[in-house]
């Protein structure tokens, strides 16, 4: 880590050889500049992210997921025995895709816009995304 007193900006190279930048008075006070942005906590890992992971793979998944949930409701109480091969089907797809590095990837790229755009705006995805009430 070097310090230039003259300009005020602190320059991070990390192991990789990558360059992190910021003024030197927002790092003094918390504000970690470009390390954030990419790093994640243990509850983003381990949680949001794969929750990310759940919802695309289902959506992805869907066939598999109709025709589950069709079986289910069709058997009623004996759908342990009856729905077998689409529980295995369904298990199958969605298991492919929390096993897939890319996937990951993709979800983690998703989890650090949305995170990113909480930061600046300050509004919950959720709420971003619910329709303004118009008045008439």
């Amino acid at each position: 880590m070097a310090l230039d007193p003259t300009a005020g900006w602190l320059v991070m190279v990390q192991s990789n050889n990558t360059m992190l930048i910021g003024n030197s008075d927002e790092s003094r006070h918390g504000n970690k500049i470009g390390m954030e942005k990419q790093h994640l906590r243990h509850v983003e890992k381990d949680v949001l992210i794969p929750k990310i992971m759940r919802e695309k793979a289902r959506e992805r998944c869907s066939e598999q997921v109709e025709d589950f949930t069709k079986c289910c409701k069709d058997s009623g109480i004996l759908m342990v025995v009856k729905c077998r091969k689409e529980n295995s089907a369904l298990k199958e797809c969605l298991t492919a895709y929390y096993n897939d590095p890319t996937f990951y990837e993709e979800c983690k790229i998703e989890y650090l816009k949305e995170r990113e755009e909480f930061r600046k705006t300050g509004i919950p995805t959720k709420k971003r995304l619910q329709k303004l009430p118009t008045s008439m």
